[in-house]
């Protein structure tokens, strides 16, 4: 197969769609044999045949799913080309889409995205996707981001074409509402040990940092309840059901909008945060503006 025909990739996609070819003719005001037609010379181009009837509809064989899979892929993105174009038109909001790594603290991503949205030169149409960082590295790698925020680099040996661009790092304090703060302010962190926490996830990267630290000084705490969502977390330890730890970066946020207090600073314990991009030297004008407030403003 030399040349594919897209249109007859679309004629396919769309019987696959809708699951009849009497369906998609008239989804595409096409007649059904025009469009069995073309799947015919589409199935002739390929070397194989994409559908077979059941009943008074179609399924996919084999090779049809397989072509549906990309085709799916193809109109996907052919779809976001022109939200994109739409988007870059005279007075239409920039479009930036940024995914979020779930476990990083939501405070310290919207202060870190917080600048372009208030940019001089026009509002930016913000578009957030939060998942885990190798789902999100790879809609990154096909173009469905323009950035990654992360808490943690790219995973050596990623095969990704992807960069880390080192936004800053805070130290990690332990926080709890202040009715319970002033009680374990003394002796931290000794005060630790037992106390209930409120903490993220095993699978993040502060988390592991935790664990070693608590070994570090022979501290065992009660674990309460573990949180992908620091959001969550936050709001439970609004509640008074126990202590938790969050960057010192927003220690000021932590105190207006959750009613909490320091109980203490984790000495030693920080906690780094990326922005990752698919360009070594970052080009695209809302990214650099995030990673130049980030540096001078959220981790100064």
């Amino acid at each position: 197969m030399r040349h594919l025909n897209y249109s007859h990739l679309l004629y396919f996609w769309t019987v696959a769609q809708e699951g009849s070819v009497r369906k998609a003719s008239e989804s595409l005001h096409l007649t059904p044999q025009t469009i069995s037609g073309q799947i015919k010379l589409l199935e002739d181009s390929i070397g194989a045949p994409l559908l077979q009837r059941v009943g008074r509809g179609v399924a996919l064989t084999e090779t049809g799913r397989l072509v549906h899979q990309y085709a799916d892929e193809i109109f996907a993105l052919g779809a976001e080309l022109s939200q994109r174009m739409q988007s870059a038109a005279p007075g239409t909001p920039a479009l930036l889409t940024v995914g979020i790594v779930s476990t990083l603290p939501k405070l310290i991503t919207h202060r870190t995205l917080e600048p372009v949205m208030q940019s001089v030169e026009g509002i930016t149409r913000l578009v957030c996707k939060e998942g885990d960082l190798d789902g999100l590295l790879a809609d990154l790698a096909v173009h469905r981001l323009d950035l990654v925020l992360s808490d943690r680099p790219v995973p050596p040996g990623l095969n990704v074409k992807a960069f880390n661009h080192k936004l800053g790092t805070s130290e990690i304090g332990f926080f709890a509402h202040k009715q319970i703060a002033r009680k374990y302010a003394k002796r931290f962190p000794a005060s630790l040990d037992g106390a209930p926490l409120l903490l993220p996830v095993n699978t993040s990267a502060l988390r592991r940092r935790l664990d070693d630290w608590f070994d570090e000084l022979g501290i065992v705490p009660s674990i309460v309840a573990e949180f992908d969502d620091s959001a969550l977390l936050k709001a439970f330890g609004a509640a008074s059901t126990g202590l938790y730890p969050a960057p010192m970066a927003v220690r000021d946020e932590l105190e207006h909008m959750y009613r909490a207090r320091c109980v203490g600073q984790a000495e030693g314990l920080r906690e780094s945060y990326y922005a990752i991009s698919p360009e070594r030297k970052i080009n695209h004008p809302s990214v650099l503006r995030i990673t130049e407030a980030a540096r001078g403003k959220v981790f100064n």
